[in-house]
């Protein structure tokens, strides 16, 4: 990766699904604007819109700052046709738009009525964004890759990738399939409570959602997890593996190993007992910003 798009990502951004900021009334607009801007000032390299998001979306947050890199992390190639997303990139303000990657995903078949030949399908919707007039360039795409095969197509055909839900040894594995030269852009969810049983029951609540979609549960397996570690919605050694559960220093730390795995950027995803999806957990994103202080 050149020393520009590191400087582009930063080290450290944030990942939320409740960053929608087209999708909500004036209220809601009003309080993520605020959200974000002082999350720029805080110093994140990047944001990353979570929970399906729209062009839209990320059209209303690159409004609401100046210079922070905001990126959709992820758009389903299954919700907007590709068309309708050059269309939508094509609309953003110039100077803004420079600042936006689109983070593009194949979804998951039981989210998707139409799910049929994901790899095949994310060929054509790369096709079709190269094809478009203007079009949206690999250097402001990344993929949500997880296996060896999306993982080279994100290598060959956008800036890099960004896994969800993945281990640092998945990292490493991920980091030899793209190559040294493509963006790693991991998600790592965080819990800031160091009463560890608790941690783990606020993760529990958050993650049992993901154990009925394959594409993780198989990625999980493939990486040795057994059907075990999947019952009661995780066991422990599962999700320490996935999680970050501790205070800020003990978050400092996991970021570090998948930064050592091979990443080059940590998208942090605060997770909170009292999360739906619609939380904006500022005074945690202030105390992690505090202690990522200059690697930012």
């Amino acid at each position: 990766m050149t020393s520009e798009t590191r400087e582009t990502f930063g080290r450290i951004g944030i990942w939320s699904g409740a960053l929608h900021g087209s999708r909500t009334d004036d209220t809601g607009r009003k309080a993520i604007e605020e959200a974000v801007a002082e999350l720029e000032d805080l110093g994140y390299g990047t944001l990353w819109l979570g929970g399906s998001p729209s062009v839209d979306d990320a059209a209303a947050v690159l409004a609401a700052t100046r210079t922070i890199t905001v990126a959709t992390g992820i758009l389903s190639i299954w919700d907007h046709t590709a068309e309708e997303v050059t269309a939508g990139v094509a609309a953003i303000e110039a100077g803004a738009r420079d600042r936006f990657v689109l983070g593009l995903g194949v979804s998951h078949g039981p989210m998707v009525p139409a799910y049929t030949k994901p790899y095949s399908a994310m060929v054509d919707y790369l096709d079709a964004l190269d094809a478009a007039a203007p079009p949206v360039e690999a250097g402001h795409r990344v993929l949500a890759a997880l296996g060896p095969k999306m993982l080279k197509l994100a290598a060959g055909r956008t800036l890099g990738a960004h896994p969800y839900l993945v281990t640092a040894e998945h990292t490493a594995e991920a980091r030899e399939a793209l190559g040294p030269d493509a963006l790693l852009a991991p998600e790592l969810s965080v819990v800031l409570d160091t009463d560890i049983d608790r941690a783990r029951t606020t993760a529990r609540n958050m993650f049992g959602m993901y154990l009925r979609l394959p594409n993780y549960t198989d990625n999980l397996l493939r990486l040795g997890f057994t059907e075990s570690d999947f019952e009661g919605g995780g066991s422990a050694r599962l999700l320490d593996a996935l999680f970050a559960l501790g205070d800020v220093e003990y978050v400092k730390a996991r970021a570090q190993e998948y930064v050592d795995a091979g990443a080059d950027h940590v998208a942090l995803q605060v997770v909170t007992a009292e999360d739906r999806g619609k939380e904006l957990p500022r005074a945690q994103w202030r105390e992690l910003a505090g202690a990522f202080a200059g690697e930012l």
